[in-house]
């Protein structure tokens, strides 16, 4: 129970890394907030957890919701420790869109970073008001390993990861200036098996190749899962991680480390 009496919420719940960081923090005695577009996906996720979590429909791009749904759980609870900041999208969702640097159109990069971006920004924003109150708290928000190297197809999202990468830094340093107790650091997923690439794997016999296909240059050989990704996150919000902030921890099979290892066969 590393988690035990603390408020948690999480944005982009409904599904995939968002719904495991949810799961994995009513697991170790927080209540959680899901929070998610999809409501349906979101409430259902919330009555599978139980009465240690609750659903509420939240756009990370609308300030005035995030304003709303901070203030109701301080004013519930007199607290707000652990902010997660998940909520992304990749641009792709509704089928393909050129995204490279040369023809991604304006509206389409400017999508992909209002939810990624923007999203954060404000999310990061009222933690802090929020949290201000205890004068402690963690925010963790979720960036990507195309923020630490580029992507030529997808130069909107890899550029808005970036960007939380770096916020993440800012908030880190402006809470310590404050002498907040408030911490803030970046987790940097590569190939998890959410939901997000069942269109590119497939259903048939082509599946296994696919899916070998796209982790040939992990070290790992192997997509990672999101339980690895949550497992950190409790990590980042409990209270065993307080000399941590303005931290990126990479979970990528080792692919950033260097050039790749092939297991012996």
């Amino acid at each position: 129970m590393r988690l035990k009496g603390k408020v948690g919420l999480v944005t982009g719940a409904a599904r995939g890394i968002g719904e495991s960081i949810a799961r994995h923090f009513a697991a170790e005695g927080a209540f959680v907030y899901v929070t998610d577009i999809d409501q349906e996906n979101g409430q259902q996720v919330a009555s599978s957890i139980g009465h240690t979590a609750k659903f509420l429909l939240l756009d990370v791009r609308n300030e005035n919701a995030w304003q709303e749904i901070t203030d109701n759980i301080v004013e519930a609870h007199g607290r707000l420790d652990i902010v997660v900041n998940n909520a992304g999208i990749t641009g792709f969702e509704e089928g393909f869109v050129q995204h490279d640097p040369e023809n991604a159109t304006l509206d389409a990069w400017r999508k992909v970073h209002a939810t990624n971006l923007d999203g954060v920004f404000l999310g990061c924003k009222y933690a802090i008001k929020a949290m201000r109150a205890k004068g402690h708290g963690s925010i963790i928000n979720i960036s990507s390993r195309s923020g630490i190297v580029g992507i030529p197809t997808a130069a909107a999202y890899a550029s808005s990861k970036a960007a939380v990468r770096n916020h993440t830094k800012s908030v880190a340093l402006y809470c310590a200036q404050q002498n907040l107790k408030v911490r803030c650091n970046s987790i940097h997923p590569a190939a998890i098996l959410t939901p997000m690439w069942e269109p590119m794997l497939g259903n048939g016999p082509e599946r296994e190749a696919n899916m070998a296909a796209i982790v040939q240059d992990t070290p790992l050989r192997r997509f990672g899962l999101p339980e690895e990704v949550a497992c950190v996150a409790v990590m980042l919000a409990s209270d065993e991680s307080g000399y941590l902030t303005g931290t990126e921890i990479n979970i990528d099979g080792g692919i950033l480390a260097g050039s790749a290892g092939t297991p012996a066969k």
